[in-house]
Order: structure tokens, then sequence, then C-alpha cells
């Protein structure tokens, strides 16, 4: 039921990324499925990660975690080197021919076997220097995914963090502690500069929502007026006038849901958030049916990233939550996040698979 469900939802972000960029390469005289084609054989890609991880017995990622979490370091530090492409002001990608690898849309997936691995290996719990070392541990990454700057996905890499952490059972007193330190780490964060303006006008945006409506804030009005202008039953697929007129900047990845809502309204919206609750639920069932803990602690990070990618991305899109440069999982067009988030789902499979062995 996990694998068909996130088979039908990347069928769907195939097609939607299709009616959002097509119009716009068809005016520049471009091939109008250069995107379709593009979706599609990472939509594949990604299939075939998800069932080489599913055949596989998750317990290598254990016994590989160190060469992961190096490879992974390795891979940001490089980032910062002549070798990194640069985009949009943000160093991110490896050009591989016509292929750009992420590897901080990786970065996750590799925090999650990190914190499995140090945890299960931890069964009387962790005590506060078990907590320093893996707060160092992740916070490495996580920086240095922020420097290139990709605020999402280390905003991403701090839930997941947070969440394996409670499941893992640290103490109350821990837990308060950390998330006090959360709160004073991003205020000081704010308040001395260290975030570039754009990135605290994108989080703080969503308070205020009608100022700056053709700076900051215009994403957001435009995103919220195509999903308004969807209705009960949508404009219908390929005919919603600011999807074709690509009123939505940045519609194909970080407003796809956008397209969703104008195109198929909120029965389509809705049917689609159910889906990618469906995918999140399974995984969750991965973890709790988990024979050991760090099958357990897999599955919940897996499960944490699917669920809060997708609150995160459907509610900026809305309104309702700050601008994070967050994909939808399975939906935003991207090469490396598809095949990540398909990674996940693949490891999640295996947890369950294995439960009664």
């Amino acid at each position: 039921m996990l694998g068909l469900t996130t088979l039908a939802v990347a069928a769907i972000g195939v097609v939607i990324v299709y009616s959002a960029t097509r119009s716009k390469l068809v005016l520049a005289g471009l091939s109008p499925h250069y995107y379709l084609d593009r979706q599609a054989a990472y939509v594949v890609a990604g299939a075939v990660v998800m069932v080489v991880l599913t055949l596989l017995d998750y317990r290598w990622l254990e016994h590989a975690s160190a060469v992961l979490y190096v490879g992974l370091v390795l891979a940001l530090l490089a980032m910062f080197t002549p070798i990194g492409s640069s985009a949009l002001g943000a160093t991110r990608w490896f050009q591989l021919g016509p292929v750009q690898l992420q590897p901080s849309a990786f970065g996750t997936l590799v925090i999650i076997v990190i914190v499995a691995t140090f945890c299960a290996r931890r069964p009387q719990g962790l005590d506060r220097q078990d907590l320093i070392r893996v707060l160092g541990l992740c916070g490495l990454p996580i920086f240095l995914v922020v420097r290139q700057p990709d605020l999402g996905s280390g905003i991403v890499m701090c839930a997941v963090l947070l969440v394996m952490l409670v499941v893992a059972g640290i103490p109350n007193r821990y837990l308060l502690l950390l998330i006090l330190g959360t709160i004073t780490l991003g205020f000081v964060v704010v308040h001395f500069g260290l975030l570039k303006p754009y990135q605290v006008q994108r989080l703080t945006g969503f308070l205020h929502q009608s100022k700056n409506a053709q700076g900051t804030g215009y994403n957001l009005q435009q995103s919220v007026a195509a999903i308004g202008s969807g209705g009960w039953s949508g404009k219908g697929l390929f005919h919603g006038p600011q999807t074709n007129l690509s009123y939505v900047p940045s519609q194909p990845t970080d407003f796809i849901f956008s397209a969703v809502g104008e195109q198929l309204g909120f029965v389509g919206a809705a049917t689609v958030l159910m889906l990618l609750g469906v995918v999140a639920w399974r995984t969750l069932r991965a973890a709790q049916v988990a024979r050991d803990p760090f099958g357990r602690l897999l599955a919940t990070g897996c499960f944490t990233l699917i669920a809060f990618s997708a609150f995160e991305n459907a509610g900026m899109s809305m309104g309702i939550m700050p601008i994070a440069g967050i994909p939808l999982p399975f939906l935003s067009y991207g090469g490396s996040a598809t095949i990540a988030f398909f990674a996940a789902v693949g490891i999640a499979m295996s947890v369950h698979l294995r439960r009664g062995r």
C-alpha cells in the first residue's frame, strides 16, 4: 500500500509539473515536454532506489553510517569550492553533465541514519554527554547546509532531529533545555543579522501578508490567489490562467501546491494531501511495528521528513506557514529531492517488511 500510494502521488506530480511549465516553455520557443521528461525520469530513478532499499535489510545502514556521514560532510564542504554550482545567490549543486546533484537534499536522510545509529546503541537512554555528542554530529552538516544558504533543508533537519530525540527517550529536562536553546538561537540569528535580509522577510512575511505586495510578499499573494481561484472543483487540468501565465514564481518547485489548488480545486488538493497523509501514516506504522530501536528510529525519521515537508510546503502556499523553500514530497520538480523522498519510503518499507524476523 505504501509503495503504490507513493507512486500514485509521484505520477500526479509529473502531470502537475507539466501543467505548470508547458506554457512558459512554449512562449520561449522550447519543447513543452522538457520538464515533463526530466521529472518522469527522476520518478523512475526514485522508484528504483525505493525498490532497492526495500529489498535490502535496513540494518546495513547502521554499518554504513560513518561512511555516509563523512561523505555528506565532504560533499557539503565541496559546495564552497569552485566545483559547486551557484544559482539565485545559493551554491547547492554539483553539475554532472545535464544533471544537478544537490547534497543537502540527502542530508536529512544521513541525519536520520546517524541519529538512529547513535541512539540505538544506547538502549539505556541518552545522558547529557550523549546529547552533546549527537547535537555536535548533526550540528556540523546543518550549519554547512544553512551557510549555502539552504535554510529550508536546515529547518527540516532540525525538525527531524528533535522528533527522533524525543522518540529515543531523552529526559524531559533536556528536551525543555533543547527547545529553549533553539528559540534563543533563532532570536540571536535574526537579531544580529546572521541570516540574509530576504530570508528574514520570507520567514516573517506570512505575518504581514498585505505588506510589500510587489516584493517578498508577491509570491505568497499570487499563490494564495491561485489556490483561491480554484474554488471547489478547480479550473480544470491545464486551464488555470495564473498557472498558464506564470503568475506564481517558483511554481514548479516551492509553490507547486498552488498549481494543484487552481487546476483541481479543493477536491483535488484535499485528495493530494490525503494521499500524502496515507504515505506518512504507513511510514509511521513501520516505526510502530519495528522489531528493534534502530528500525523504529529510522522509520520515525522518515515519517517526520515526509510529514513535516508536506505540512510546511502546503502551509506556506496557503499563507499559514512561513516561506522556507521546502519541496512538496513527490510533487515539486527536482531530481535530488524526489529521489531522497523515495529513498525515505524505501527505508520505511524495509523496516516494515522485516518486522517479524
